[in-house]
């Protein structure tokens, strides 16, 4: 059976019709009563505006203060502007070569342009990005929850914070509690428009973190508590130029959601819809981002930490101080939770695709289907209880797999060009693309590293 093909709708009048399962073929039916279904037909534009948008907008907003903290406001907000134009480009050309291929995924895309190599190769880095990006959710709704150490200091958790401390609101119990309440229930719908309305809350929880941080800004604008931010970077050396390229993995993890495309075109009701509701999301992500990053670095200037969500840890200096920080974390871990089955979705998709590349669809096989998703979450959880720093998977995520599905991977699709429909333009944007994203990632692994290094050999024995 079919959810629509990424060709116009024309070619795709009957829904009822069914078809053998090849490289081409989309992943889940739209229409599937003589599988035991209801009748599916096709999802809304509200509702694939709410999935991307669900799917941009994750952890990636936290660290956004931090990089106009790295490079001032006038770059930083440039730097957010230019990647989303940069998004929008690749995200195009992905949809206008799936269409000239009537391919479904994208792993079906690398296929074609590069054969089967080029689909595992697809498959392993969305496999990679995305058991990273929901290892750092669970981290993160972990550390707001039942609190964290670092550097020998102690961040008390909302539920320690609340009830002090309790056998039931240890780390482990409370992620245990949260996959198997929260995570487990929403990874288990086959279609991700069945998702569409946990994301429009999740987005309206982003809000809601970005509506409070504008307010708690503007108090303390009123009061005088707030000093002039720096509108440019400091730099005094070579180390210090290197180090504005650590936040180019960081920017690329914002806004990667390549992934989630063809799963959420496939269900549109009117794929010639897809590019309008890419644009959308875009438009809408990048205005939370530049407002949270500008607020956030407002807020609390140099002293922006990494995650800034740790900055509502301390005295904010105003009334309802820490109801207003609870309000922050309970608003934004709960938004992660409802962003997790959005990323989870095309993580099962493409495992089953390396694994089980001549099965019947996955939705078709309920065992299958169950297996593969209780093992990866149950890796998902192992590994957000023993990695210990959020940002070493951001910036390994980040500077590899991210990049290459964002930007690499669609560059190199059009100057493969197969079906001959690349401009000129396509071409240069292509060419750029993967000099930026090489150039700026080897330089930010770079500079990492030598941080790294540096604060290694100055710890004390």
């Amino acid at each position: 059976m079919t959810i629509g093909s990424l060709a116009p709708k024309k070619e795709k009048k009957s829904r009822k019709s069914k078809q053998v399962a090849d490289e081409k073929a989309p992943l889940l039916p739209k229409k599937q009563e003589e599988d035991g279904f209801d009748e599916f037909d096709g999802a809304s534009f509200s509702g694939a505006v709410f999935n991307l948008s669900t799917t941009i907008i994750g952890a990636g907003i936290m660290s956004l203060p931090a990089t106009m903290r790295e490079l001032g406001l006038i770059p930083g907000i440039a730097v957010i502007i230019f990647m989303a134009f940069l998004t929008e480009k690749s995200i195009e050309m992905l949809i206008r070569f799936s269409r000239a291929g009537k391919l479904a995924s994208y792993g079906g895309l690398m296929g074609d342009a590069f054969g089967k190599y080029g689909k595992a190769l697809a498959q392993i880095c969305v496999a990679v990005n995305n058991i990273g990006v929901l290892i750092v959710y669970m981290i993160i709704i972990g550390d707001v929850l039942s609190g964290t150490s670092s550097s020998g200091v102690h961040h008390a958790g909302l539920l320690e914070g609340w009830f002090g401390v309790q056998w039931w609101n240890g780390r482990t119990i409370i992620l245990l509690v949260t996959t198997v309440a929260v995570f487990a229930p929403l990874a288990s719908f086959k279609r991700i428009d069945s998702l569409r309305f946990t994301s429009a809350l999740s987005v309206a929880l982003a809000v809601i973190f970005l509506v409070i941080t504008v307010g708690i800004a503007i108090v303390k604008i009123i009061s005088g508590g707030v000093e002039m931010p720096r509108f440019i970077p400091i730099v005094t050396d070579l180390t210090s130029f290197f180090k504005l390229f650590t936040v180019v993995p960081v920017l690329v993890t914002a806004y990667i959601c390549h992934y989630n495309v063809h799963n959420i075109e496939n269900e549109l009701e009117d794929s010639t819809q897809m590019q309008g509701v890419v644009r959308t999301s875009l438009a809408m992500c990048s205005s939370v981002y530049i407002m949270t990053s500008f607020f956030g670095f407002l807020l609390f200037g140099d002293a922006t930490l990494d995650d800034v969500l740790a900055n509502f840890d301390t005295d904010l200096g105003i009334p309802y101080g820490s109801l207003l920080n609870d309000a922050v974390r309970v608003s934004y871990a709960a938004h992660l939770m409802l962003v997790f089955p959005v990323v989870f979705y095309p993580l099962r998709l493409n495992i089953d695709g390396l694994l089980f590349p001549k099965s019947r669809p996955l939705v078709l096989e309920n065992f299958r289907f169950a297996s593969i998703t209780i093992g990866l979450i149950s890796l998902i959880f192992l590994g957000a209880n023993f990695i210990p720093s959020i940002w070493d998977a951001f910036q390994f995520t980040g500077a590899t797999a991210a990049v290459c599905l964002g930007f690499i991977f669609p560059a190199a699709i059009a100057l493969r060009d197969r079906y001959e429909i690349a401009t000129k333009k396509d071409k240069f944007f292509s060419v750029f693309m993967i000099v930026l994203a090489v150039f700026s990632n080897l330089v930010a692994i770079y500079s990492d590293a030598y941080a790294l290094f540096k604060r290694n050999k100055t710890a004390p024995a």
